[in-house]
């Protein structure tokens, strides 16, 4: 095949302006999504340093989607290179989980050819969010007044801990617990 007859193949099977068009809505709904994760999700773990994967992650899976689209052939390819490649990230929180699948669902429809339903889809789940974040009321205090710490302990016993800080803080919160092989590592706000 010589480079003609490819730039004809990729012309009839891709339109560059839909394309373009799909790739500014998914940039732009996942620097939204970026923006209101850093704003108001509850997440111990650095949230900007997390959230600065949702761009990238969404513009690979829209990529990825325009390609294999229109190829049962790539399709089957990409399963089989995707169960020798597997995707291991430190999901610290499960609020975490929730973002990664919302921004691959941004890849998805955009990279389907369909940026107004990402575009519906996304702002109407920020704003139902929003309105559950504001009801919820999650925590009573500012961010600005908690104090997140970790402890790292060979006691194993969690309850001795909670017991000390609740009698010394108004608000106590476990927000995460792991067993080490020395003891236990413990997050609380």
């Amino acid at each position: 095949m010589n480079l003609e007859q490819l730039l004809d193949k990729f012309n009839n099977t891709i339109d560059l302006p839909i394309f373009f068009l799909n790739l500014v809505v998914a940039t732009i709904l996942s620097l939204l999504l970026r923006a209101y994760y850093i704003r108001f999700g509850q997440a111990v773990a650095n949230r900007n340093k997390f959230s600065s994967n949702f761009m990238p992650l969404a513009l690979t899976t829209l990529l990825i989607i325009t390609i294999i689209k229109s190829s049962i052939a790539l399709s089957l390819g990409l399963v089989g290179a995707l169960s020798i490649v597997r995707f291991r990230a430190a999901i610290k929180d499960p609020e975490e989980l929730i973002y990664l699948f919302l921004v691959v669902g941004i890849g998805l429809s955009t990279g389907a050819n369909y940026p107004i339903l990402a575009t519906v889809s996304v702002v109407s789940i920020l704003l139902l969010l929003l309105i559950n974040n504001y009801i919820s009321k999650r925590t009573i205090y500012k961010r600005e007044n908690m104090l997140y710490f970790n402890i790292n302990s060979e006691i194993v016993e969690i309850d001795a801990f909670v017991k000390i800080l609740q009698d010394n803080m108004d608000y106590v919160e476990l927000k995460r617990l792991d067993r080490t092989n020395n003891g236990i590592d413990a997050t609380f706000i």
